[in-house]
């Protein structure tokens, strides 16, 4: 018992140095198992078997994939596409922006299946327009870190692929399981954008109103 309170008290202060949490969980790891068997050799042997066995897993060969798709899509300009669809629909309401980027972050969300990774797409798409248009940065920062959090929800998601490969649950299921909460935090994230407004009507003020041809074909 007293060594694993020494482990976690050392992954705190590994942590707590800016030590990224893999590396530190790694070192506690390596130190802890070379420590309870007073064997070197055994302590090398687990730490590759282990970096091998994780390299090796088929299963976690989705997550550098799902990244590398967003990044793609990023590069590809797919992200501001989607903001501008968005866009196009409700930013001429007060408050439009924001949900814009929410619906954005949806569905980039849905091509990704990484939070960082869309929270840091939509931002460098979303923010300056909302800076222009004299969004409160309050507003315009909740939206985009609100609408980044459904990257772990919608499908495909990365969180759920671990999830699954460490439960042993069906991943098809839990993507097929994540859908439809996905869809209602999108409607109750708009519906807090309303409120904020309905509070301060100041935070979001409305855009331009954009043509219905220029909507369909954005």
């Amino acid at each position: 018992m007293i060594e694993s309170l020494y482990g976690f008290a050392a992954l705190l202060i590994l942590a707590f140095l800016r030590v990224p949490l893999a590396f530190a969980m790694g070192i506690v790891g390596f130190a802890g198992f070379y420590y309870l068997t007073g064997n070197w050799t055994a302590a090398e042997a687990m730490a590759a078997r282990r970096v091998v066995d994780t390299g090796m897993d088929y299963g976690l060969s989705v997550i550098p994939l799902f990244i590398l798709m967003g990044n793609l899509v990023s590069h590809a300009g797919l992200s501001d596409a989607l903001f501008r669809a968005s866009n196009g629909f409700l930013g001429h309401r007060k408050g439009g922006q924001a949900m814009a980027t929410i619906v954005a972050c949806g569905g980039f969300s849905a091509i990704c299946g990484s939070s960082l990774a869309t929270c840091a797409t939509m931002g460098r798409v979303a923010m300056p327009q909302m800076r222009k248009y004299g969004y409160k940065d309050s507003l315009a920062a909740a939206s985009i870190a609100a609408g980044g959090t459904l990257g772990i929800l919608i499908p495909p998601s990365v969180m759920l692929v671990i999830y699954g490969i460490l439960t042993e649950t069906s991943i098809r299921e839990l993507f097929a399981a994540g859908f439809i909460p996905g869809m209602i935090g999108v409607l109750f994230y708009l519906v807090a954008v309303k409120w904020v407004l309905w509070r301060d009507p100041d935070a979001g003020p409305a855009g331009e109103m954009v043509p219905w041809g220029e909507r369909f074909a954005a």
